[in-house]
């Protein structure tokens, strides 16, 4: 009876170049478009809301 063990690890397929390139857009995306989203958004001032928009902030007569 034979055991079949072998101490070499099975062998791989070569990865494909393109699946690197795709692999590296998208970390690089997951890195910058979230900053560039907040940096984005973060130089917009809010809205101020108009003068009459609150009736009871003025002093009743």
């Amino acid at each position: 009876m034979d055991s079949v063990s072998s101490s070499e690890p099975p062998p791989h397929p070569p990865s494909h170049p393109l699946a690197h390139i795709v692999g590296t857009i998208v970390a690089v995306m997951t890195l910058i478009l979230p900053l560039a989203a907040i940096a984005h958004f973060s130089s917009v001032p809010p809205p101020t809301p108009p003068s009459g928009a609150y009736p009871f902030s003025s002093p009743r007569p």
